[in-house]
């Protein structure tokens, strides 16, 4: 069941802890590689001069961020020798990763786009496989060190840093690219990974982890343990069945499915509405991606401390209709025409609410995570999550298409409805019958 703290001051202590720190770092060894394999990566193409149609087909690459769920097993459930022992399973395989992620940037700064293409869409696919399997990592590794009411904070410390680090490998980068060249870019973001590196050996070891082991839930290296079938059934089928078990699990997975979907169909054409009703590349640059990162942190923020006072539930409640109602803003801005100063606080109010349901929706994805299962269930859960999006908000040109900006932005809010519908009959439910880890 999801904790509770009695108090606002108790509820900010939760961001002293030590813990959070290394979770921050480790959200920020995240966001690094991501970049490098979306928009960084098409920019490089384009200043060396590919063509648009193999710019557009070199987003193929982020592929592995979708189907991370289909490798999570071993993850969860194979040991790398001798490292596993000393550090843990979680640490010692986001050691290893992480050194395979400096190999991986390196050699894609080596290859040249504008010669051979396809060997730097092939590096590029490699940084991205690497990248997604931290990911699962260090998403599983967050979830074993942190209470139930620790939850929040840790979903707002890992995204806080997983956005810095999205801000270097991003805007960094691009900037960096003016003075030197593109391995030299490359070499040095690949030096951030390897800092983090140092990050791993320090962080505290998950102490569920010792527990499993010791039940015989994990196999020594492969081909170690238990029969290839048994180890299928383990791996593969149980943390599936674990949560098709769950009482109201269709709910759950529909609310996963639905909880951003407005947001999704609103921010698919947040960019051409800017450029539409005439404002200017330097006025868009300048509040939604400066201005607005500072608003999405301080949400996060908040959506941690939302969690930590009132539980996920009622946390998610707020974000949900706060999000809802910011989409509200799009249409009086629609309405007003290009006023940077409205812009402003219709950016302001939307990223601190997207950033504060964020938190909480991460927190509760963590919830739903059995420990036995950490790696697989998370992956599974947000890969359908991310799936769902992409393919839900795909829809949203040609809504907008059909109607004024008016009248889309008051669509996406009422598209917000069936998800905070969803949550309220999951608020019904015992809130220890939603949540598969055991003593959370």
């Amino acid at each position: 069941m999801t904790a509770r703290i009695n108090s606002w001051r108790a509820a900010l202590l939760v961001y002293r802890d030590r813990r959070l720190l290394f979770i921050l770092l480790m959200g920020f060894a995240s966001g690094l590689p991501l970049l490098l394999t979306l928009s960084t990566l098409s920019y490089w193409l384009a200043s060396v001069g590919v063509d648009k149609t193999a710019i557009g087909l070199f987003a193929l690459v982020g592929l592995p961020y979708g189907v991370k769920f289909l490798w999570a097993p071993v993850l969860d459930h194979l040991r790398v020798p001798w490292l596993s022992a000393r550090l843990g399973r979680r640490r010692a395989w986001a050691l290893v990763i992480q050194a395979a992620l400096v190999v991986a940037i390196l050699a894609l700064g080596w290859t040249d786009p504008s010669v051979a293409p396809w060997t730097t869409a092939a590096a590029a696919f490699v940084v991205a496989i690497f990248s997604a399997s931290q990911d699962i990592v260090i998403d599983a590794y967050r979830i074993e060190i942190l209470a139930a009411h620790e939850q929040g904070a840790g979903a707002a410390a890992t995204q806080t840093g997983y956005r810095v680090g999205l801000l270097l490998a991003g805007a960094g980068a691009i900037a960096l690219s003016d003075f030197v060249g593109w391995p030299v870019v490359f070499a040095a973001l690949a030096g951030l990974v390897a800092c983090t590196m140092v990050v791993v050996l320090l962080a505290p070891r998950p102490g569920v982890e010792s527990e499993f082991e010791r039940a015989g839930k994990l196999t020594a290296e492969p081909g170690a343990g238990p029969s290839r079938a048994d180890w299928f059934e383990t791996a593969v089928v149980a943390p599936l069945a674990d949560i098709l078990r769950r009482p109201g699990w269709l709910a759950i997975l529909a609310f996963v499915l639905l909880y951003k979907f407005g947001d999704a169909i609103g921010g698919v054409m947040a960019n051409p509405f800017y450029v539409e009703i005439g404002f200017t590349g330097i006025e868009i640059a300048g509040v939604t991606k400066v201005f607005g990162m500072i608003a999405t942190l301080l949400g996060v923020f908040a959506g941690g401390l939302l969690v930590a006072r009132y539980g996920v539930f009622r946390a998610l409640l707020v974000g949900g209709i706060l999000q809802a109602a910011s989409n509200l803003l799009f249409a009086a801005q629609a309405a007003i025409g290009p006023d940077v100063s409205f812009l402003a606080v219709t950016i302001g109010a939307d990223n601190f609410t997207g950033g504060l349901g964020s938190a909480a929706f991460v927190a509760y994805l963590s919830g739903l995570c059995n420990v036995a299962f950490t790696g697989t269930q998370y992956a599974l859960l947000t890969s359908f999550m991310a799936a769902g999006r992409t393919v839900l908000s795909s829809g949203g040109g040609w809504l907008a298409d059909q109607m004024d900006w008016i009248m889309f932005f008051v669509l996406t809010t009422g598209l917000a409805v069936p998800g905070l519908l969803l949550l309220l009959i999951l608020m019904r439910l015992p809130a220890a019958r939603l949540v598969g880890a055991p003593g959370r």
